[in-house]
């Protein structure tokens, strides 16, 4: 049901109303209930229809503070912790690692060659550590067919490599952080 347009036709008998002059119409800005939709401190993430958002960088690890005052005379002796811009391209450490971790497994090259590119206690475990089936037996070449790089905090590099020999692949990750202004390894891991 709708309410009538034309004004109200006067009753007989009655004298037509007098035409009284209308309000003028006044804005009332009401202000909006309760906190905003979205906190004005964090960004606004769009979503685009059919293309992938990408993650939040993890929380980065554990790293000590390279501000930090050292007592005494130990700042002169001991590692010291490398920036990003102090160090080489990783890429190029992390093939070089990969390399000669496998060819030490599969028995073509000393175990010994490893040390200047490992922490100590990795490298005492890769010396007493049992070595992969598939690096000491069988003919065929080993081969790197991809190698990633990420480096989620500064003077912190994790590498993943895909190890191929006889038409299998293999997975190896391993963690290389700034000493000293070069890379060392200080986790490896091959599947």
């Amino acid at each position: 049901m709708t309410a009538p347009t034309h004004p109200a036709a006067p009753l007989q008998g009655q004298p037509p109303a007098p035409a009284q002059p209308r309000p003028g119409l006044h804005l009332v800005v009401v202000p909006t209930p309760g906190p905003p939709l979205q906190d004005e401190r964090e960004p606004v993430r769009l979503l685009v229809p059919g293309r992938r958002t990408r993650r939040p960088a993890p929380p980065p690890g554990p790293r000590p503070r390279l501000d930090a005052a050292v007592p005494g005379d130990a700042a002169d002796f001991g590692p010291t912790w490398s920036r990003r811009a102090e160090l080489p391209d990783p890429q190029a450490v992390a093939r070089r690692l990969v390399t000669l971790t496998l060819e030490a497994f599969a028995g073509r090259r000393p175990v010994g060659q490893l040390q200047p590119l490992v922490s100590p206690p990795l490298f005492t475990a890769l010396s007493e550590r049992r070595r992969p089936r598939w690096c000491t037996e069988g003919t065929a070449p080993l081969l790197i067919s991809s190698l990633r790089v990420c480096e989620p905090v500064d003077g912190v590099a994790e590498v993943s490599a895909v190890a191929r020999r006889g038409g299998r692949a293999h997975a190896i990750a391993a963690r290389l952080e700034g000493v000293d202004g070069r890379w060392r390894c200080t986790a490896l891991q091959i599947g």
